[in-house]
């Protein structure tokens, strides 16, 4: 209780703080003798971020059955570690195992109440995230290795130094923008209105803490062909059940999750669907990113009968995509098949097209106006997300340098705009970041977006899989100007994770080719040097 209370007062702010120090700490040491430091920082972090949420939600409604049952509780929880042990196991003997499981539990949320806000949690993920760490940093405590048969199959004293530099400061940038967020949420206020330090606290231990290991993990991974299709089989299977699933919500006009999705249906002719997530627009983007994944297949020479299957699974998921309404997913499909076109041929061909499509829709538009909404207003057409903007702006206006603190945005907006009516987020990433950490958090934002593309698109052409995750990297990015969830969303840590090591993986074969070359050249006699440059 003397803990408990002591949380109460500053201590949170400063607990974030460590926490996000503790995130950085994951993210930039690797290598060598560093292993026991990442590996006690990560146990750390996991221990750290519960206990702060727990004290923030101590009072709350959710846990009255805690305070009335600590035993029952104690209980529960002493099963819930076992568990997670046992997995932890499981996932040391089979490495394997993390990486699928991760991208199974990826999509589902489950929606839980904390700090009187409702949210949808990645429940499954974080345990899955969680038993792989555990399976990662026990044994390099112990013995300052983590070894080569435990998850994710980490290179044992790999060192991120040998890597290129720009990949490097993918995770320099993240770390900073981790800590920026943490030390801005130190001035962030909670004025009688759901926001403000909750929401950042919130952020931390629900999103940044857990996907950030994830992110560590899949970085250290091995990527093998048949990971990578298991990967992709796993992914295009759960969104062709999800589709099906919307596909029935059609059909009997029914709902699963959000009631307020329900009412808007029944004020409107037309029908949304979102299958088991809580917003459309997830959904949309769920399916946008994975047809993007898929649509690869079609644009480099795989085996006819891949093909065809895979154009029968884009048929799917694109009557789906549309039954969503989801005006930014559709724009988010076509940045990435503009991008994964621009990768296999030549860019100035894709733009073409590229120009040729936005004529077109152009037109269209033009022509009626009426059925994309234009004759509502810009802020009607858009859901007022046109207003949403231009409020965001002028909260940065009025503090353009350091914000109005971490998660403040909601808050800050009802406060300055009282007839607003309720809302969640800005659906603007930028604006968000820009109201909330002013010119601090946005330069480290606009780094690390651009950063990361060109480490993905760089040496990617010719190869369809670093091909189709820049693609959906760069998808996702345009979705969260339209809509929101940037890292707060696990698919921008996947996505990386994965890109990263594979960049670091080609760029690991081609100096194992050239070291190759030149033992063999000097190995060889001198009048075979040319023959044997002229085979390789």
């Amino acid at each position: 209780m003397i803990a408990l209370a002591t949380l109460t007062g500053p201590a949170p702010r400063a607990g974030v703080v460590a926490v996000a120090a503790l995130v950085a700490i994951v993210l930039l040491v690797s290598g060598g003798g560093r292993v026991r430091i990442c590996a006690a920082a990560m146990l750390a972090a996991l221990v750290l971020a519960p206990v702060l949420l727990l004290a923030d939600i101590w009072n709350s409604s959710q846990l009255q059955f805690v305070h009335r049952h600590p035993l029952y509780a104690v209980v529960g929880a002493v099963f819930a570690l076992a568990v997670l042990a046992v997995v932890a196991v499981l996932m040391r003997k089979k490495p394997r195992a993390f990486v699928l499981l991760a991208v199974l539990a990826l999509p589902f949320r489950v929606p839980i109440s904390t700090g009187g806000n409702t949210s949808n949690l990645l429940v499954p993920l974080y345990f899955v995230v969680a038993a792989g760490a555990l399976a990662w940093l026990v044994p390099a405590l112990i013995t300052g290795r983590s070894g080569e048969s435990g998850p994710p199959d980490p290179r044992v004293g790999r060192d991120r130094g040998t890597e290129p530099p720009l990949l490097a400061w993918v995770d320099r940038l993240l770390a900073l923008f981790i800590v920026l967020y943490g030390l801005q949420a130190i001035y962030s206020t909670s004025r009688g209105t759901p926001g403000g330090f909750g929401v950042a606290l919130q952020n931390m231990a629900f999103f940044y803490v857990p996907f950030a290991l994830l992110y560590r993990l899949l970085r250290e991974v091995r990527w093998t062909p048949g990971l990578l299709r298991g990967c992709l089989a796993i992914t295009v299977g759960l969104a062709l059940i999800f589709s099906v699933i919307g596909f029935g919500e059609y059909a009997t006009k029914t709902i699963i999750l959000n009631s307020k999705l329900v009412a808007a249906n029944d004020l409107h002719t037309y029908f949304t669907v979102n299958s088991v997530f809580f917003d459309p627009d997830i959904f949309g983007r769920y399916l946008a990113l994975t047809m993007i994944l898929l649509g690869v297949t079609l644009l480099y020479p795989f085996p006819r009968r891949e093909q065809t299957v895979a154009v029968g699974a884009l048929a799917v998921l694109w009557a789906c995509l549309i039954l969503t309404l989801s005006r930014s997913s559709l724009g988010a499909l076509l940045v990435g098949l503009a991008i994964l076109a621009a990768l296999r041929w030549r860019p100035s061909r894709a733009l073409y097209v590229a120009v040729a499509v936005i004529a077109i829709g152009a037109a269209v538009v033009a022509l009626t106006p009426t059925t994309f909404g234009l004759n509502q207003g810009l802020n009607g057409a858009s859901s007022g997300r046109g207003g949403l903007v231009s409020g965001g702006l002028r909260l940065f206006g009025e503090r353009p340098l350091q914000g109005w603190g971490s998660g403040s945005f909601v808050q800050e907006y009802r406060i300055h705009n009282p007839g607003a009516g309720e809302l969640s987020a800005s659906h603007t990433i930028p604006i968000t970041i820009a109201a909330e950490q002013g010119v601090i958090g946005l330069i480290p934002y606009i780094a690390l977006v651009v950063c990361a593309l060109v480490c993905l698109v760089r040496g990617a052409r010719g190869d369809p899989v670093r091909s189709a995750v820049a693609a959906a990297f760069g998808a996702l990015v345009f979705h969260t100007m339209l809509y929101a969830d940037f890292l707060e969303d696990p698919t921008t840590w996947a996505l990386l994770g994965i890109g990263l090591a594979l960049a670091a993986d080609g760029r690991w074969a081609h100096a194992n080719r050239q070291r190759r070359l030149a033992s063999d050249t000097s190995a060889a006699p001198a009048g075979s040097v040319s023959a044997s440059s002229a085979a390789s």
